[in-house]
């Protein structure tokens, strides 16, 4: 089947997000996205900074539903549909805003952005020799296929009927996340564990629990040098890098690829499911869970391991630690986390039995979180599939 062609400036409005200047901007102060907070179909909303904003800029800078958020940035062409995620939501000088006319379908235009990352298509119209921009001109010349809206609509909904089991999956971990870490709130930081009203308070703290080092329960276990000229495309083996370790979740998409272990590599650096890693550099203190198989670890991130694995995840996900770790990372260009300094911070370790209860607990919270993820890349292998089929026009619709 043969579609036409069109200039995404002909079919779309495209607009530059504001340029951060704190001693520069008026008015008040509206949380924005920035380039680190759009992933491939989705949004990062935790913790997202504040900049001052005018009248007069507020739907200049503003989003609606079914607004394409693009990347200018860091990864061009990088982008995910705006749907009234967070209300008075603004957006940075790093992200494009493509509003579409009449005559396409939104949903179409996102899932042929993607396509068309996965394809390298945009590369051609990125600029800069190490780090790739897509500036606003150039964005306006890609060259997107153009069927008939009509064909676009059933493009945009078969494919994003995948997106949206994907969402209420994301959901529903949200919801175990915020579970298991209300149970780490009341049982170890307000003293709310069962059987505390019979307790009796010590030093400071329950009979049986004791003031120790970090390192006294979890061990740090630190990644492979891996070599870029091991790597090779489509190997058996991938290697887990800081850019994997996301806040809470684990990217296992974006990552280089080795035919054979080396020789010299660790062992506890092939990574089972489940298993609790922290970045090291960068964006310092980001936790997750792994999932899937054959992965390896590489250098700057480390995986935590104890016998109280429920335990040390929502330790290491607590607000507490997460400021505890960026208060110990140094270096002038990045944050870098010492494994040792962070293991010698001091915490309240419970007594083994409460510890033993807590596991049984939220372990089974933990578990349900990773087969819903599980499910999340299922859904996304069965939606790629399918999108090259879709977007060459092989499968009609």
């Amino acid at each position: 089947m043969s579609w036409s062609k069109v200039k995404l400036g002909d079919v779309a409005e495209t607009n530059l997000g504001k340029m951060l200047d704190q001693h520069k901007n008026r008015g008040d102060f509206h949380p924005y996205l920035a380039n680190v907070n759009v992933r491939w179909g989705s949004f990062d909303l935790e913790n997202l900074p504040l900049m001052k904003f005018e009248s007069d800029e507020l739907d200049r800078f503003g989003l609606r539903y079914g607004d394409l958020i693009v990347c200018e940035g860091g990864e061009p062409g990088r982008c995910a549909i705006w749907k009234e995620n967070l209300p008075g939501i603004k957006f940075q000088k790093a992200l494009h805003r493509v509003r579409v006319k009449d005559c396409m379908d939104y949903r179409y235009v996102f899932y042929w952005f993607l396509y068309a990352g996965k394809r390298h298509a945009l590369d051609q119209y990125f600029t800069g020799s190490t780090i790739k921009h897509m500036p606003a001109d150039k964005l306006r010349q890609v060259v997107i296929d153009y069927p008939p809206l009509k064909i676009q609509k059933k493009i945009g909904e078969v494919l994003s009927a995948y997106d949206n089991l994907i969402e209420n999956n994301q959901k529903q971990i949200k919801l175990l996340e915020e579970a298991a870490q209300r149970l780490y709130k009341e049982w170890f930081i307000d003293l709310r564990f069962p059987g505390h009203e019979t307790t009796k308070i010590k030093n400071g703290v329950p009979e049986g629990w004791n003031i120790k080092s970090v390192n006294s329960v979890v061990d740090f276990l630190s990644g492979y040098a891996f070599k870029s000229g091991s790597f090779v495309d489509s190997g058996k083996y991938k290697i887990v890098t800081i850019k994997n370790v996301q806040d809470g979740s684990f990217d296992g998409d974006n990552v280089s690829t080795v035919d054979e272990i080396p020789t010299k590599m660790p062992n506890h650096c092939v990574l089972e499911e489940g298993d609790v890693l922290l970045s090291l550099t960068g964006n310092v203190g980001r936790v997750c869970l792994v999932v899937g198989d054959d992965y390896l670890l590489n250098q700057r991130v480390a995986k935590l391991k104890s016998h109280y694995h429920a335990y040390t995840y929502c330790l290491f996900r607590s607000k507490d630690m997460f400021v505890e770790m960026n208060n110990l990372a140094n270096g002038a260009a990045q944050q870098n986390l010492s494994p040792v300094r962070t293991g010698e911070i001091k915490i309240t370790v419970p007594s083994e039995s409460v510890l033993d209860d807590f596991e049984s607990v939220v372990m089974p919270i933990i578990q349900q979180m990773i087969i819903l993820n599980k499910q999340i890349v299922r859904l996304k292998q069965a939606r790629d599939r399918l999108l090259p089929k879709l977007m060459s026009g092989e499968i009609e619709v």
